[in-house]
């Protein structure tokens, strides 16, 4: 065996490549004709071995292959069948890979009556009576014998609180990112003890989808404590309106025209005589009060009359 693994010149493999016959008639011995197809290859598993494989035509197992596995013990040696098998190939249908029980359960699986134990080395618990980290733990470490055997461990707690607030009521989720803020500052949020305190709670509000669950600090929801919502009309409405069409309109009472007052006759304008001859001037006439009722053509015509006048008797004055 060492001489052909050290000294192969590529003999043994095209020995092994062209034993085709010989794997189809040792599939056949263990299945009918009516189950084995066509040859579909070759692959080599060492230096003195090598599988034919050829198609499955049995029912419910489409895409599945006959694996022949013929060998070579020497150069003049036989070729031998080592094993045929029943193989998938890579368009078959296959089961999951397999799963222990206690690792397919899920959250929310456990229902009425159903029992789930923990592992023995379960790495989320410790025993009561170790030092930790967390002061709620340290508490629980004095009742050694009287209180609980395990307690949550540093990694029990590192896990929950991951699950906690990457899930449904964590900062990331819908309710979280349109809520006006977070259950830190809200009233009805109630803090855990220990080391969770710091970052989860419970909350107490009946109004909320989280009532009665843990939340994150960083969660929140349109029922947060300080919220105040100034209630108003949902349709506008103006301060004051007029509605036109709704007026009543009367005619105003027509009122007799006042009759005109009787214009006074104007004074004649007294003529004064200037001792010199040479420079003889007429002092001007004064102009008699005009009522507001006369019409300003009216008071214009008697005014120009009464200069008239007042010129004549000025000029015969100065002649005698």
């Amino acid at each position: 065996m060492t001489l052909l693994l050290t000294l192969d010149d590529g003999s043994i493999q095209r020995k092994l490549a062209e034993a085709v016959d010989l794997a189809r008639a040792a599939v056949l011995e263990d299945a009918g004709a009516e189950q084995v197809g066509a040859h579909v290859g070759v692959d080599r598993e060492d230096a003195v071995s090598a599988s034919h494989l050829f198609e499955a035509t049995v029912t419910g197992y489409r895409g599945w292959r006959w694996s022949v596995t013929v060998a070579l013990a020497g150069e003049d040696e036989p070729i031998t069948v080592s094993e045929v098998v029943l193989i998938p190939g890579p368009d078959a249908r296959v089961a999951p890979a397999w799963v222990p029980w206690d690792r397919r359960v899920q959250a929310g699986d456990l229902g009425v009556g159903d029992i789930f134990p923990v592992e023995k080395d379960d790495p989320r618990l410790a025993p009561a009576y170790l030092e930790s980290d967390d002061p709620a733990v340290e508490a629980v470490a004095k009742e050694t014998g009287l209180g609980r055997v395990h307690v949550l461990s540093r990694h029990g707690r590192l896990d929950a609180a991951a699950r906690w607030h990457g899930g449904e009521f964590g900062p990331r989720s819908d309710m979280a990112r349109s809520a006006p803020d977070v259950c830190g500052s809200c009233g009805f949020f109630v803090p855990l003890a220990g080391s969770l305190s710091a970052a989860f709670g419970a909350c107490t509000n009946d109004i909320s989808p989280a009532d009665g669950h843990v939340v994150d600090v960083e969660y929140g929801c349109g029922a947060h404590s300080e919220i105040e919502v100034e209630v108003t009309s949902s349709v506008p409405v103006a301060e004051l309106v007029y509605d036109d069409s709704l007026m009543d309109f009367e005619p105003a009472p027509e009122t007799p025209a006042e009759a005109p007052e009787p214009e006074p006759e104007p004074e004649p304008a007294e003529a004064t005589v200037v001792d010199e001859p040479e420079a003889p001037v007429a002092e001007a006439p004064e102009t008699a009060e005009v009522q507001p009722e006369v019409e300003p053509e009216a008071v214009a015509v008697e005014s120009s009359e009464t200069a008239d006048e007042a010129q004549v008797e000025a000029e015969s004055a100065s002649e005698h």
